[in-house]
């Protein structure tokens, strides 16, 4: 996903989705909590802009941890389905085990008396039975096999029961979370809309004017055959997306963040890609820089916070930040950090 800025040479329903975000990115988060809050009367243009620039750099942060708990919470949700789905099923297999239980028990009654072992079966302890049992000559090794499989099916149950109990809290947990990692973007969004509307009109229109560079007419040609026949329909699809907005947390079709554009442009290839870019460097096999091919994937930063397709002739596509939307724009327009070859 990407807020960035280039140089001059990814309701709430979201918020039901769950998080277990590791420590780095908790760390990563809290550094996002000091950035500027406006710009200062004696700030030049090309000061505010370099806030403005940080501010998106800053968003785009916290926007690859609020993608990561979303791609989490889409798991553990699937998880706590088959959970539940578990739970319902051993609680019929133990009625039914219990049912054929008390049939015996009926037929037992009817021919004279339950037998003393058939109503310790029954009875709400059936480990306590199981202690008794060899003390009971009257009970047949197909009774206790069946006991014994009744314990089993009734433990198995009790920790189907703890293991949805633990997701399910966990889901309630990370709502919380999901939701701070929101607020922090749109925070960060909203001041550096509000040093954009400090600066003098020809200043922010210059701004704005760098930031629609692409467009749906002229595309340039590849530079070069794509790197295989999943990368060349993932090419399609990326070009196809060049001028569609870019809209945080979003993996289109008709918006993407950057990592968003790459799931999605993978995805029309037949090829599921995580969700965020910092996983997605690491979806293929790495090659440097000089040997890229069009349809490889170009991280950029340290921290692989913003990540592009290659198109060839020292061009990528990708969605750069909001206002900006899907465009090329020149291979080293930041540091490059990785090329990853799908």
């Amino acid at each position: 996903m990407g807020f960035h800025r280039r140089p001059a040479q990814s309701g709430l329903d979201r918020s039901t989705r769950v998080t277990v975000l590791s420590a780095a990115a908790a760390t990563a988060a809290a550094a996002l909590a000091a950035a500027p809050a406006g710009a200062a009367p004696q700030d030049k243009p090309s000061d505010t802009r370099a806030k403005v620039d940080r501010l998106y750099e800053q968003a785009e942060q916290a926007t690859e941890s609020y993608n990561k708990a979303d791609e989490r919470a889409d798991k553990l949700r699937a998880q706590v389905a088959r959970a539940k789905d578990s739970v319902a099923r051993g609680q019929e297999r133990i009625n039914r085990m219990r049912g054929a239980l008390g049939s015996l028990a009926g037929a037992q009654y009817r021919a004279g008396g339950i037998d003393p072992s058939l109503a310790l079966m029954l009875s709400s302890d059936p480990d306590g039975y199981l202690e008794r049992a060899s003390v009971l000559d009257r009970v047949s090794a197909r009774q206790a096999g069946e006991l014994a499989d009744l314990q089993w099916a009734q433990r198995t149950l009790a920790q189907q029961r703890a293991e949805a109990g633990r997701k399910l809290a966990e889901l309630e947990k990370s709502r919380t979370t999901v939701a701070r990692h929101k607020r922090t973007v749109e925070h960060k969004l909203a001041k550096a809309r509000k040093l954009l509307n400090s600066l003098p009109d020809e200043e922010r229109d210059a701004y704005d004017r760098s930031s629609r560079s692409g467009g749906r007419d002229g595309l340039p040609e590849l530079g070069g055959a794509p790197a295989s026949s999943r990368a060349a329909a993932a090419i399609a699809a990326a070009r196809s997306a060049i001028g569609k907005p870019y809209v945080w947390g979003a993996n289109g079709p008709s918006g993407f963040d950057c990592s968003g554009l790459m799931q999605w442009s993978y995805a029309q290839a037949g090829v599921g890609l995580p969700r965020t870019s910092q996983a997605q460097r690491y979806a293929g096999r790495q090659v440097s820089l000089s040997e890229a091919q069009p349809g490889d994937l170009v991280a950029y930063r340290d921290d692989a916070s913003h990540i592009g397709m290659y198109m060839g002739n020292g061009q990528v596509v990708h969605a750069p930040y909001p206002g900006a939307p899907v465009r090329y724009d020149p291979v080293g327009m930041m540091p490059v950090s990785s090329v990853t070859r799908i």
